[in-house]
Parts: C-alpha cells; sequence; structure tokens
C-alpha cells in the first residue's frame, strides 16, 4: 500500500491518541470524515494499523520490576527454535521477546512484582525453556523512552 500525506496525518494523530473518531481525523486532515474513515479502514485491512491497545503503567498492577534477559541457546536448529519460541509466548510475564543476529540469541523483555517474584520465574519458567544454555539478566533503572511513536512524517 502506498502512504500518502493522508495516510501519514491519520497515522500520526492515532499514534498519539487512538480514540480518535472520523470526526477528529477529518478536523485534522482537512479530509470528510467519510474519506478518513474509509482510508482507515483501508489501513487496517492492509495491516498498516495492526491494532488498538491501551497503555497501562505496569507498577499500577504490581509489576514494579521490569528485567531485560538475554538468552544464548545451546544449539539453533530449526526444532529447538521452534520449541523455544513456543514456550516463549506462553509466558504472559514476557511482554515482548526478539530473536537476535549474533550473541545472544535472543533479548526478553520481562515484568516481575520483586526481586523474588522475578528469581521464582527464572527458575520454574525460563530456566527449563527448551535448549536453553545461559540467561543473563538485567534490571531496569529507569525508563527514558517507551512506545515512542514511528516516525511517520519522515518515512
Amino acid at each position: 500500500m502506498h502512504i500518502d500525506n493522508l495516510s501519514r496525518t491519520i497515522l500520526a494523530t492515532l499514534q498519539s491518541n487512538a480514540r480518535t473518531t472520523a470526526a477528529g481525523l477529518a478536523d485534522r486532515t482537512g479530509a470528510a470524515a467519510s474519506t478518513c474513515l474509509r482510508r482507515l479502514r483501508a489501513l487496517e485491512s492492509d495491516g498498516v494499523i495492526r491494532g488498538y491497545h491501551a497503555d497501562i503503567d505496569p507498577a499500577a498492577l504490581g509489576f514494579s520490576l521490569q528485567v531485560i534477559a538475554f538468552v544464548t541457546l545451546e544449539r539453533e536448529d530449526r526444532a529447538t527454535i521452534e520449541a523455544f519460541e513456543e514456550k516463549v509466548v506462553q509466558i504472559p510475564q514476557i511482554l515482548s521477546a526478539e530473536r537476535l543476529f549474533g550473541d545472544p540469541d535472543y533479548l526478553l523483555r520481562v515484568v516481575a512484582r520483586d526481586l523474588e517474584d522475578y528469581q521464582r520465574l527464572r527458575d520454574n519458567h525460563l530456566g527449563g525453556l527448551p535448549g536453553l544454555n545461559k540467561i543473563t539478566s538485567t534490571m531496569v533503572m529507569r525508563t527514558l523512552v517507551e512506545k515512542r511513536p514511528l516516525p511517520v512524517a519522515e518515512a
């Protein structure tokens, strides 16, 4: 799909407020509400807009500890990778997981209530992941940038 200026403005607006209505998009873009709604539906159906989410403070739910866990596998054959990834997506405390080039093999962003909670999670779940060789964990001291909108105007 070609992303023109109208689509870029719609995307930028929705990134700052996903609850913006078609009328709100029309005010922002200068296009008709029906045009904005059609364009919005096209962006959704083409997979440019992948979803709408509430931004919830982890601490409000008792998750005061954020951990970045670097994972190295023993082997990188297809069966090991598939088994590892299948188990990772089943652990709800893992907020994101990325497969990396080089060493380590994966970066996991994990939340826990406290250090003891993370220790249990590491011992009972992460430590038993298929093909695991090593986990190196580091605690997040402070988040400076989080969920920054994509620079759609510059793309």
